[in-house]
């Protein structure tokens, strides 16, 4: 076995990218929608939003591509 190889039942890093790229992009979107409405409650509040998301994977994705639109 291969130090590259799958374990059974967990997809790969690139295949869980792929299946939730859509749903990060909606969510970050969602997050960045609300900054004008919060002000300068923003930064907590979006901290606390991605806290919450599960599984951190999918948390890390949702930040990325809330840093990728906020510039």
């Amino acid at each position: 076995m291969s130090d590259h190889a799958v374990p059974a039942g967990k997809p790969s890093r690139a295949l869980f990218h792929q299946q939730h790229q859509a749903q990060a992009q909606a969510e970050a979107q969602r997050l960045l929608a609300a900054k004008a409405q919060l002000g300068g409650r923003w930064l907590a509040w979006v901290a606390g939003e991605l806290y919450a998301l599960t599984p951190a994977p999918f948390a890390q994705m949702v930040r990325r591509e809330l840093q990728r639109l906020d510039h």
